[in-house]
């Protein structure tokens, strides 16, 4: 008998990808998925061994043995699915952004507050090995009070012209992870944020009103100050690091490559590329967030990300978006 059985709203690359690790996570069972067009599922490893496909959402909300639903639809149906689950007593996964709305937002965290489900938020670099050691490194005081946090982050190719054009944008779509990462590692929230931002790799970006470079500069309640660094397109892979420096000394955290061999010759040094694109630098980290996510509805635990984390990483991206439009620095107090 599974101790938890999970459905799935949403069957594209996303639900698609959780739907696999949830099948192959022991004493979870995934029974049903569901998606407005589910013959891309046929033939599938997913087919095969999920017992309802449908494309009526209704079907596993209102199913008694379901547990918890993972909402891995587009971001404008979040928070009507996490209602209706919420409504339901179904515990709840939802991928990022929340939404593109504040108010909705908030609508929907009060509903899940008062039906007592838990929410968590699809940060799946939270679970990433590298960056909870960083975590933990300053929560145990190893580098001193935090002075200053890097984070840079870059697409190894830009997204296709149908994704751009209804994404949200670079600070909602790509950077919202950024925002979460620099909330976890400090002990302090944001009080101002500022942008330059440039259109550099693709005339698409600029055609939907959007940005495929910027350079972000947050400044912290505690003084601590942090930038974040975006681009759509590094040629070399998949660029995900991160450097924080305090008073005792730093942590950082490199790429994963796909190998760790390191060639020494008299006319140079070489190592492997970063691995290429998000599916595979963060495997074990998607992993991990369904196994604790498990782990915490079973057990009756906390969550480690919550909605108001994706509250506060929403208010994060409308703050950039507004400072780019604006071309001045925005304070936190204004969203």
């Amino acid at each position: 008998m599974a101790d938890m059985t999970i459905g799935i709203i949403g069957a594209g690359r996303i639900g698609q990808l959780h739907a696999e690790h949830i099948l192959s996570t022991p004493s979870i069972e995934l029974k049903g998925i569901c998606d407005i067009n589910t013959g891309h599922l046929k033939g599938t490893f997913i087919e095969k061994n999920v017992s309802i496909i449908t494309k009526d959402p209704s079907i596993l909300i209102e199913d008694e043995e379901i547990d918890a639903i993972f909402i891995c639809s587009s971001t404008d149906t979040h928070c009507y699915y996490i209602e209706k689950c919420a409504l339901a007593g179904k515990h709840i996964f939802c991928e990022k952004p929340i939404s593109f709305s504040l108010e909705e937002t908030k609508a929907a965290l009060r509903i899940v507050e008062e039906a007592g489900v838990k929410l968590q938020i699809g940060f799946n670099r939270r679970f990433d090995t590298h960056f909870r050691k960083i975590y933990q490194t300053i929560q145990d005081g190893k580098i001193g009070k935090t002075h200053i946090i890097k984070i840079t982050s870059r697409d190894p190719e830009p997204p296709n012209e149908e994704y751009i054009k209804s994404s949200g944008g670079m600070f909602f779509d790509m950077t919202i992870h950024d925002f979460d990462m620099i909330r976890y590692l400090s002990s302090s929230e944001v009080k101002m944020v500022s942008v330059a931002t440039a259109n550099l790799v693709d005339p698409c970006f600029e055609k939907y009103d959007d940005v495929d470079t910027a350079i972000i500069t947050l400044t912290f309640e505690d003084g601590t100050l942090a930038t974040i660094d975006n681009s759509r397109q590094a040629v070399y892979g998949y660029d995900q690091r991160i450097e924080v420096f305090g008073e005792k000394g730093l942590v950082m955290a490199e790429n994963e490559r796909t190998s760790n061999i390191q060639i020494a010759t008299k006319e140079s040094v070489t190592l492997d590329h970063p691995k290429y694109f998000f599916l595979d630098r963060y495997k074990a980290a998607f992993q991990k967030e369904i196994q604790e996510f498990a782990q915490a509805i079973i057990n009756h635990e906390p969550l480690t990300c919550t909605g108001e984390d994706g509250l506060q990483a929403q208010k994060l991206a409308i703050a950039t978006k507004k400072a780019w439009k604006e071309k001045r620095s925005v304070s936190l107090n204004e969203i």
